[in-house]
């Protein structure tokens, strides 16, 4: 599959969704920040040549590089793993480019779940694949039946599953990722002649306004979301509440009494004269 689906990338309607790819991913990664980005699969993709990480490694998803039947001396690939085992900790990546790999893969539910595995909380996953709700998927569909049948030998039935982007969406979700940018594009017909491809043009400026959902190819940018928790302690019991001191209140004594209305009384000194 790996050596179909680089024999397909040289033809030209392969070129022309490599150069779509390129453009979109370039500008997807660009302003992604981190330490650690792994691509897994499609070599012919430079999905991180645009990114700025100081770490970033190419991995071919093969258990037995001597079995992928690709020059591995043309294929800018510095280790070979499991797609369902990568050789990284938990929580250590902090972007992961999946161009094509679930479409080639024979898990893709278990490729997501070790990706969702090695990324870090708010970490970013890239993805590509194609439309099967588009003339790019419908041509995939009936050249898997000519071939089912035996009626014709088609080039462009490289790509294992098509898995269509509401699928795509529903499937993240569930591994508690958010899809934050979707992108559509390749409008034109699925047509191998180079001088007919570039006669649809007008599909590429059109279809963006008119029909965006079904390009054929799409690429989506989902960030791992991991829900804050807060540990609680052991439940100590409640301090008693203190009591304002009770200050006993002062009396005044006045220099003149008070009657009962709270009016000063003048005293009046008696005098006693005697009479002699």
């Amino acid at each position: 599959m790996p050596q179909l689906w680089s024999r397909w990338l040289s033809t030209p309607l392969g070129r022309y969704l490599k150069e779509w790819e390129q453009s979109e991913l370039d500008a997807a990664v660009v302003d992604i920040f981190g330490y650690h980005a792994v691509q897994l699969d499609a070599p012919e993709i430079n999905g991180l040549a645009t990114n700025r990480m100081p770490h970033r490694w190419h991995i071919l998803s093969c258990t037995d590089p001597m079995q992928t039947g690709v020059d591995r001396n043309l294929m800018p690939c510095d280790l070979f793993a499991d797609s369902a085992a990568l050789p990284f900790e938990a929580a250590s990546l902090d972007l992961v480019m999946l161009p094509h790999t679930l479409e080639l893969c024979q898990d893709p539910h278990a490729t997501l779940r070790e990706v969702e595995r090695v990324l870090v909380p708010e970490g970013h996953l890239v993805i590509t694949g194609m439309n099967p709700v588009s003339l790019w998927g419908w041509h995939q569909r009936r050249t898997a039946l000519y071939q089912r049948f035996g009626w014709g030998r088609g080039n462009s039935g490289v790509v294992g599953q098509l898995i269509g982007y509401w699928r795509m969406r529903d499937w993240l979700r569930l591994l508690g990722f958010e899809v934050q940018v979707s992108r559509f594009g390749c409008w034109r017909p699925a047509v191998q002649n180079a001088r007919w491809l570039s006669r649809f043009a007008w599909m590429d400026r059109w279809g963006s306004r008119w029909w965006p959902i079904l390009g054929g190819a799409y690429m989506l940018v989902a960030v791992k979301r991991v829900p804050g928790v807060r540990l609680l302690g052991r439940a100590w019991k409640k301090a008693p509440t203190q009591v304002g001191r009770v200050i006993p209140a002062t009396h005044r004594h006045h220099s003149s009494p008070m009657n009962t209305e709270g009016v000063a009384v003048k005293e009046t000194r008696k005098k006693s004269f005697w009479i002699m």
